[in-house]
């Protein structure tokens, strides 16, 4: 498993987005000189084959797709799974436990310039996460490990990329600094930090993960850049928060 697939502007910083259609995808890539995937949600869809039909049409015009679940829905985890490993997109989004399964499948279907990231969420205490994120584990009691027992857990079965979800914009800037140290520390290269973004409060988020010394984070920014009127993602809003970000490495 690796990253190679995936542009980052001077290999940092990615973009994660979403879009209404395949136009609306390429023209928001290219505007951002590549340096983004577009996410195709599994719960958009009756089921994987549906899903995995338009992310081939998708990658028809795209280098890559980000296969997502949909609202961080670990329901979702095993079908997301399914199209990546159907359509090899480049970027696929798991939960903490269906993760393990992922790399599996892909290793397994000859999908390996495929990147599954692997879901934990902040728990209010910096250092401390949650790692029971799976389509049980979720609604169960809380599985609270600390963040290099995490990513260690990570290492064991060669996941490269963490996500934390739900951010909610900057409230657990703090937890993510940490998880962020730890992912430096212990060679987790990629990180993505997710929920409630904006082309505003993404910077601070970003800055924090480079600040850590991660090697490249890839941030999800969506609802706060669509266009409400006509469901698109707004190319100059898509820009202003890749410009925002740029000056970061610039």
């Amino acid at each position: 498993m690796n990253y190679d697939r995936i542009s980052f502007y001077k290999d940092r910083i990615a973009i994660n987005l979403l879009a209404k259609d395949r136009d609306n995808a390429v023209e928001v890539v290219e505007a951002l000189d590549g340096n983004a995937l577009v996410g195709v949600l599994s719960k958009n869809f009756p089921d994987a084959e549906a899903c995995a039909k338009e992310v081939r049409y998708y990658l028809e015009k795209l280098p890559n797709v980000s296969v997502g679940m949909g609202d961080g829905d670990p329901t979702m985890a095993a079908r997301a799974a399914q199209v990546a490993a159907m359509t090899d997109p480049g970027h696929v989004n798991q939960s903490f436990t269906e993760a393990m399964y992922c790399a599996g499948l892909l290793k397994a279907s000859g999908c390996e310039s495929t990147m599954s990231n692997c879901m934990i969420y902040p728990t209010g205490t910096p250092g401390t996460v949650q790692i029971s994120t799976g389509c049980v584990s979720t609604f169960g009691e809380k599985g609270l490990v600390s963040v290099d027992t995490a990513l260690n857990m990570m290492k064991d079965v060669g996941l490269i990329s963490v996500k934390f979800f739900n951010m909610h914009g900057t409230e657990h800037l703090e937890e993510l600094k940490v998880l962020a140290e730890g992912c430096a520390r212990l060679g987790i290269p990629v990180i993505e930090p997710t929920g409630g973004l904006t082309p505003e409060n993404a910077v601070p988020v970003v800055k924090a993960c480079l600040d850590a010394g991660v090697d490249r984070v890839m941030v999800h920014i969506y609802s706060s850049i669509i266009d409400k009127q006509t469901g698109k993602t707004d190319v100059d809003l898509a820009v202003k928060a890749y410009r925002n970000l740029q000056a970061l490495v610039d």
